[in-house]
């Protein structure tokens, strides 16, 4: 990579350095790092799988609610924050 040197602005009297663009190729990084994600893994890693334990968890997480729990609960899904999951009340 070449090394950039700011250029101070022509005729402002001052030493103060002007803007110069900036700009780093990080693909081949990205491409490196995509593959060591991925031998992280393993070849045993199953995506869907992790998805439907993660979404069994969910389940469990918000089942067995108590009243004021289940309102909380109703609450945060209205407002958009948790999404709604089956009926929009939790799984019990």
């Amino acid at each position: 990579m070449t090394p950039h040197a700011p250029t101070p602005p022509s005729g402002s009297g001052n030493d103060t350095p002007g803007l110069v663009d900036f700009a780093v190729d990080l693909s081949a990084q990205e491409v490196l790092r995509r593959a060591q994600v991925m031998a992280a893994l393993g070849p045993d890693w199953d995506p869907v799988e992790v998805l439907l334990g993660e979404e069994a968890a969910y389940d469990l997480l918000y089942s067995g609610l108590d009243e004021e729990q289940q309102r909380v609960y109703d609450d945060l899904v209205a407002a958009g924050v948790l999404p709604e999951r089956g009926d929009g009340r939790a799984a019990s």
